[in-house]
């Protein structure tokens, strides 16, 4: 995946197309350290650099006014562009006031522009605000990479809008590009939101490691440090994580604190494990929790009664004993909320690896609340 963002890179600073990506991940991949590394690699190409992380009930205009802003008073010092980027800013400012955006004094000493980017229609303005930008980028020599992370919260206005900004700079060649990452629901949600977005992205999967390469993750930093771990731990511990690498960090650290000394034992990964799912149980997993309503976590507890999936939906409406109707909003409302997502027609799936487990464990004692209507239970599908 970096070998090819860093092509994509060389070639929009060469004056050259090259498609935006779009990685696509669950949680705990490292979605957001690639993310973060594609930017170091670009400002290693001399570009000009954002990193912004999407969150619910957050804007895009509000994200991008601060970013560009900097980008802009940065051009403004090549001589070339200065004129281009003064109007920019002033372009900028009034984009930033027909969405009530406020960004630290944008443009204080610059006149706002009328007529451009000022619609208060984003998918009118944004495209309009990028190419300005893109223009006054391409008069500096100054290519210009934004980074979106966590990009399945966006409001479906906003991605269209950032879709249709993507299609336009790509459309005069300028010298933009744009890397996001979100969950697997992304690529479904950009189509949606527009039907060539297909086109203008590709959508890189990101998953866990497979065994050397997740073996590779834990030894070679315990050999760095100059101690040595069994093979049998190294292998199950491997196998306790699944290859993701967040719970790798996690398990990797709770055996190097439990192990008294070298080389870190089997008996050592078992004392990590009961440390590393409490502390996956207290953080990682439960500020997921905590942000659910009691019906929705009933959703998700009936999941987990299934296994680890993916479900059919009428399946989990079974285990909850109410209709698949009644559930439709239960599903929507936490496939918004990042917990779960749809990987084929039908099917439900948690976006958090090893949730089921959790969903066990904090809920052992769980049982369907009673509907307000009985239903016939179906059969239920084999997989």
């Amino acid at each position: 995946m970096l070998e090819d963002a860093t092509i994509a890179i060389r070639r929009v600073k060469a004056g050259r197309h090259a498609k935006s990506q779009m990685l696509l991940g669950l949680r705990g991949v490292g979605k957001t350290v690639l993310l973060n590394q594609v930017a170091e690699i670009a400002e290693g190409e001399d570009y000009l650099t954002a990193v912004l992380e999407a969150a619910e009930n957050r804007r895009l205009a509000e994200m991008l006014v601060p970013p560009l802003r900097a980008f802009l008073y940065k051009l403004s010092r090549v001589e070339r562009a200065r004129e281009r980027a003064n109007r920019a800013l002033g372009i900028l400012r009034a984009f930033a006031s027909a969405f009530q955006v406020t960004a630290g004094g944008v443009g204080l000493s610059v006149r706002s522009a009328e007529g451009v980017a000022d619609s208060g229609h984003l998918e009118s303005d944004l495209p309009e605000l990028f190419l300005t930008v893109a223009e006054t980028a391409r008069a500096a020599d100054r290519p210009v990479l934004v980074a979106i992370d966590e990009v399945q919260y966006l409001e479906p206005e906003d991605l269209a809008a950032l879709i249709v900004s993507v299609r336009k700079i790509g459309q005069r060649n300028l010298p933009v590009i744009v890397f996001g990452a979100g969950l697997p629901q992304l690529a479904a949600l950009a189509g949606e939101a527009k039907s060539y977005a297909e086109r203008l992205f590709d959508y890189p999967p990101i998953g866990p490691l497979e065994h050397e390469a997740a073996a590779r993750a834990i030894r070679e930093p315990v050999h760095a440090e100059g101690a040595e771990i069994e093979v049998g731990a190294l292998h199950q511990l491997v196998g306790r994580t699944e290859g993701y690498p967040y719970f790798l960090q996690e398990w990797g650290s709770q055996a190097w604190n439990v192990a008294a000394q070298s080389p870190i034992t089997v008996a050592d990964v078992e004392a990590a494990t009961v440390r590393a799912l409490d502390a996956l149980d207290q953080g990682f997993f439960r500020v997921r929790l905590d942000r659910l309503t009691p019906r929705e976590k009933d959703y998700l507890r009936a999941m987990a009664q299934l296994g680890p999936g993916p479900h059919r939906s009428g399946d989990i409406a079974d285990t909850l004993g109410i209709q698949v109707t009644a559930a439709g909003p239960l599903r929507s409302g936490l496939i918004r909320k990042g917990m779960i997502y749809s990987p084929a027609h039908g099917d439900t799936a948690f976006t958090v690896p090893m949730f089921d487990a959790f969903m066990r464990r904090t809920m052992p004692d769980w049982a369907p609340r009673a509907s307000a209507a009985p239903v016939k239970m179906r059969r239920r599908s084999k997989r």
